[in-house]
């Protein structure tokens, strides 16, 4: 039987995980993150849930958070939206427990490295992953390595000053709720039936989202860029005004041979996790 490896998404209102077996993910379960205990209770949560899966005596864990981390030693420094997982020896503790290895990342690293190894990324040696949804995070993937930077903080641009804001603040479900009041699902639904409003709404995101694109390929001119996140199903209706905005590029060469693609995978988070221990390989962060 081929080795299992284990994969989990620690966020401040779940915990899901999945075990990766013959480049399949199985056996995806989530439980509610006890946000607001002690650091001890989450971390003895966070062992019960990966003890559930020892049956498939996997061969290592891999973690993505929506924080910042010291990759290399396993540390999270802080995690949103939990006020006590702050400083936490993650893969220390895990390490002792399971006699396992653990990488630990940011959660956008992880969709990065998640869609090259096991997405539409594959063809590209050279590429950074978004995710759109309630906010930014950018993931870089330099020569099939992910990149993260120190303590994971490479890919940041979303903190990155923007107009009056940020761009977080101009290309997540921010945009929408701040300027038209709605979530981006809603005002799909209301733009495909030829709301002009909303229409207009999706117009503005994809020109805010095209200035954010093209800072990422001023500063890296990857092969390609793949968006997820939820607002990633929203594609269509914001397209035409990213490209048009993408146009703009200084250098038509390196706009010419970016790819824009759209991310498949519909667990990138928990795929992004176990590619972190993808030990044969190698692609482990550098």
């Amino acid at each position: 039987m081929e080795k299992a490896i284990l994969g989990l998404d620690i966020g401040g209102t779940g915990i899901k995980g999945g075990i990766l077996i013959k480049g399949h993910l199985e056996d995806i379960r989530s439980i509610a993150t006890p946000a607001l205990e002690s650091q001890e209770f989450i971390l003895e949560t966070i062992a019960s849930f990966i003890e559930s899966y020892a049956h498939y005596d996997f061969v290592g864990i891999g973690i993505g958070i929506p924080g910042l981390v010291d990759s290399r030693e396993g540390i999270v420094i802080g995690l949103a939206n939990i006020p006590s997982f702050q400083h936490v020896e993650l893969k220390k503790f895990l390490t002792t427990r399971f006699g396992k290895p653990v990488f630990i990342n940011n959660d956008a690293n992880c969709f990065a490295i998640g869609v090259h190894k096991y997405g539409v990324g594959k063809p590209y040696k050279n590429l950074v992953g978004i995710t759109l949804g309630t906010g930014v995070g950018g993931g870089i993937v330099i020569n099939g390595h992910l990149y993260s930077g120190a303590y994971s903080a490479a890919g940041e641009w979303c903190s990155a000053s923007y107009l009056d804001q940020n761009y977080e603040y101009y290309c997540s479900g921010k945009f929408f709720q701040n300027f038209y009041h709605s979530k981006p699902k809603a005002l799909a639904k209301q733009a495909l039936t030829g709301d002009p409003v909303a229409i207009k709404a999706f117009e503005e995101f994809g020109h805010h989202l095209g200035e954010l694109l093209k800072v990422i390929l001023y500063s890296l001119a990857p092969e390609a860029i793949v968006l997820g996140g939820s607002i990633r199903k929203t594609y269509p209706l914001f397209k035409k005004s990213m490209n048009e905005t993408l146009q703009t590029f200084a250098y038509p060469k390196v706009l010419e041979q970016l790819k824009i693609l759209i991310s498949e995978l519909d667990e990138t988070a928990i795929h992004g996790a176990v590619a972190l221990v993808d030990v044969e390989e190698d692609m482990v962060s550098v």
